[in-house]
């Protein structure tokens, strides 16, 4: 398994956790203004990529004088910074992925981030998505899925692409049993761990799942 963590330019808190995310990865990637958050946590990444307004062209020569790769895109492009971080991170082969500050203050872009993470081309890659003490991924159909927590944090279970059919859950206060949760309903809001793992599986659709934990 290769892994690698995405940081980009969104708003990033520090739980006492994101060490161990970091020490365990092989490949740091920044997505543009993400160069400031790698800073802030005292990495210099592997790879900087995007259109690299937010930075100066004497950071940029530092960078690369230090051994980082610069992958410059055009201001003017179809993809966001974090979607070019992204394919790259697939051109190279990771199968394990956490980003870090994808959400921020703009929805429009919070919002893009979390639903690019569904598209088919990265259905092999295991990617999560960190924001504090949440965590949010993507669940596919077919997969039995172990979704691991504590007694007492949430977990919430959100149809992204119409009805999901067919889903059964273990481990959690409120059970579903071969069950349909519908597209546009917060039933899946909100469910507790009550063992120290979920699984899931379901049949047909798509969730977003959005663990959260507890601050000790």
């Amino acid at each position: 398994m290769k892994q690698a963590v995405i940081i980009a330019n969104g708003k990033m808190e520090k739980p006492e956790f994101l060490s161990e995310y970091l020490n365990s990865s092989s490949w740091i990637i920044a997505a543009n203004g993400g160069t400031y958050n790698c800073l802030s946590l005292g990495l210099r990444p592997n790879v900087i990529i995007g259109d690299l307004d937010s930075l100066k062209d004497e950071e940029l020569t530092s960078y690369r004088e230090a051994g980082t790769e610069i992958i410059k895109y055009p201001k003017h492009k179809d993809e966001t910074d974090l979607e070019l971080a992204l394919q790259y991170a697939l051109k190279i082969g990771i199968t394990d992925l956490l980003i870090i500050g994808g959400l921020g203050a703009r929805w429009d872009m919070s919002i893009a981030n979390i639903m690019v993470l569904a598209r088919p081309m990265y259905a092999y890659v295991n990617i999560r998505l960190l924001d504090g003490h949440q965590e949010i991924r993507i669940l596919k159909p077919g997969d039995r899925t172990i979704i691991h927590g504590q007694p007492g944090e949430t977990i919430s279970l959100i149809p992204l692409a119409g009805d999901v059919h067919g889903i059964s859950t273990n481990g959690l206060e409120y059970p579903l049993n071969h069950e349909i949760l519908q597209f546009g309903s917060a039933r899946g809001v909100s469910n507790v761990f009550i063992l120290e793992q979920a699984e899931i599986y379901f049949s047909q659709g798509l969730l977003c799942c959005i663990t959260n934990q507890l601050d000790n």
